[in-house]
C-alpha cells in the first residue's frame, strides 16, 4: 500500500458523502463539475479508484525487454548471408528474400526493430504517466481531506442539503475529477500517437 491507496481510503467516505449531496440536490446551475463528469463518466469515487487500480510495477520492466527485441531484430537482419558466388533464379529469389526480410526485420519505420522500438517508448511513457497519475491523486486527496468543502461536508447533514453543502459537493468533486480528467486526457494523447502499432506489418 503506497500514499494514494492509503490517503484514498481515507477520503472515499468524504467522496461518497460528496456524491450522495449531488445525488440528491444535483450541482449548482452552469458549475464546471458537468463538463468533468461528461469527460471521466465517473463519480468522484469511482474515478479515483480507477487511478488507484493503475500499476505502473506493472511495466516497470516492459521497456528493456522490448529494447532488447529491438536489438536482436537488427542482429539477424545483420546476420543474413549474402548469395556471394551463388548466381542463377534460385540465387536471385533468395537475394530478393533476404533483403525483403531485412526491411521486415531493421531499417525503415515500420520494420520489427521500429516497432520494438516505438512500443518500448510508449511502455515507458505510460509507466511514467501512471508513475505520476497516482502520485498527483495523492496530493489532490491529501487537499481535499483538509479542504474547507471537507468541513462543510463533515458536519451533520442536513436533508434536503443546504446551499452550502451542494456548493461544497460540487466544488469538492470537480477538484478530484478535473484532476483525473487532465491526466486521462494525456493518456489518450499518448495512445492516439501509438495507433500506427496496431496496424500489420508489409509484406
Amino acid at each position: 500500500m503506497d500514499r494514494l491507496d492509503e490517503l484514498l481510503d481515507a477520503a472515499a467516505p468524504l467522496l461518497r458523502r460528496a456524491e450522495d449531496v449531488l445525488d440528491s440536490a444535483g450541482a449548482p446551475p452552469g458549475h464546471p463539475l458537468w463538463d468533468d463528469l461528461r469527460r471521466v463518466r465517473l463519480m468522484p469515487a469511482d474515478a479515483a479508484r480507477a487511478v488507484a487500480e493503475l500499476r505502473p510495477s506493472a511495466l516497470a520492466g516492459a521497456a528493456p525487454e522490448l529494447r532488447a527485441g529491438a536489438r536482436v531484430c537488427a542482429e539477424v537482419a545483420g546476420s543474413l548471408p549474402p548469395p556471394d558466388d551463388w548466381e542463377g533464379e534460385a540465387a536471385d529469389a533468395y537475394e530478393d528474400l533476404r533483403r525483403r526480410t531485412i526491411r521486415q526485420l531493421s531499417g525503415d519505420h515500420d520494420s520489427l526493430e521500429e516497432r520494438f522500438e516505438a512500443t518500448a517508448d510508449l511502455a515507458a511513457a505510460l509507466h511514467e504517466w501512471m508513475t505520476r497519475t497516482r502520485e498527483g491523486l495523492a496530493s489532490v486527496l491529501a487537499d481535499v481531506l483538509t479542504s474547507a468543502e471537507a468541513v462543510t461536508l463533515t458536519a451533520p447533514a442536513a436533508f434536503p442539503p443546504t446551499a452550502d453543502e451542494v456548493q461544497a459537493a460540487a466544488d469538492l468533486a470537480v477538484y478530484v475529477l478535473h484532476a483525473i480528467a487532465v491526466d486521462y486526457a494525456e493518456a489518450e494523447d499518448l495512445l492516439l500517437g501509438s495507433q500506427r502499432l496496431a496496424t500489420p506489418l508489409p509484406l
